[in-house]
């Protein structure tokens, strides 16, 4: 996401990254990303979603649009106003220990293909107006299914005549897929809402605390429990004893093991649940 100051603030980012070249210029219609939208090849944007995906999805969710805890990256003026990563990439070396986010090692490679992603999504929320969405449903239902009861483990969790009865009526096919990828939804008002994440605190004296997880990094902890009591406890490393209770954390892991293939099979298979 950005250059190291210290080390080569002179280079843009795209010279940094072995074997690419700068990403030629698109004149935007206005806002964010630099000057120009960059047009970049299907390869790098493919790389820079699935390491996205797999180092910050969990917490912005696996379309940058927000998640588990961190904001929608696609709105943020720090992205929009980045240039070859020269403001995403301090945040990322650096992390923002007070908002709970920690700094990333992350290869030159790796931030370059995750701002080619996030400046991707930037130009395409901008020009939402003239993007039509084709039919999604191209994926073999029966493949599908036999991933739901099979390698996807979705069955262990789920039911076709359970929990899942009626939801291939009950959304259209873009919706079901969003579902599908971020159950909870991609804002954390709705991750609370939905399925919230929970939180044990164990004290030394063997006190412990348990209620909705408000905010935890390396140093603090806090927790509301069932009376509405708000806990906070500072961290020494172990000490307390912490431990969370995600009960999505199973659909979170996937989002980095999904292959488009079996993505597209599994929204086949739940569009026919009518």
């Amino acid at each position: 996401m950005a250059v190291l100051a210290l080390l080569c603030a002179s280079l843009p980012l795209a010279a940094q990254n072995p074997g690419s070249a700068a990403a030629p210029r698109v004149r935007r219609p206005g806002g964010g990303a630099g000057l120009d939208y960059e047009a970049y090849d299907p390869a790098t944007l493919a790389r820079g979603k699935a390491t996205f995906t797999a180092k910050c999805g969990f917490c912005h969710g696996s379309n940058a649009r927000g998640g588990e805890s961190g904001p929608d990256l696609l709105r943020s003026e720090l992205v929009r106003d980045d240039d070859d990563g020269n403001l995403i990439g301090q945040v990322v070396r650096n992390g923002r220990p007070a908002g709970g986010m920690p700094k990333f090692e992350i290869s030159e490679t790796d931030l370059a293909d995750i701002v080619a992603f996030l400046h991707e999504g930037v130009r395409a929320e901008a020009e939402r107006g003239t993007y039509k969405v084709l039919n999604i449903v191209t994926g073999d239902p029966k493949a599908g299914e036999a991933y739901f009861n099979g390698a996807g483990k979705c069955s262990t969790c789920h039911s076709v005549t359970g929990d899942l009865r009626g939801i291939g009526a009950k959304y259209d096919p873009v919706a079901l897929q969003g579902k599908l990828l971020m159950p909870a939804g991609g804002r954390t008002g709705q991750r609370r809402a939905n399925a919230p994440v929970t939180v044990t605190v164990t004290l030394p004296s063997g006190k412990s605390f348990e209620g909705i997880m408000e905010r935890i990094d390396d140093f603090n902890v806090a927790l509301t429990d069932a009376n509405g009591d708000y806990h906070s406890f500072s961290r020494n490393g172990a000490i307390p004893k912490v431990v969370l209770h995600d009960p999505l954390k199973q659909h979170y892991d996937m989002l980095s093991k999904y292959t488009d293939a079996e993505i597209h099979n599994l929204t086949a298979y739940l569009v026919t649940l009518k």
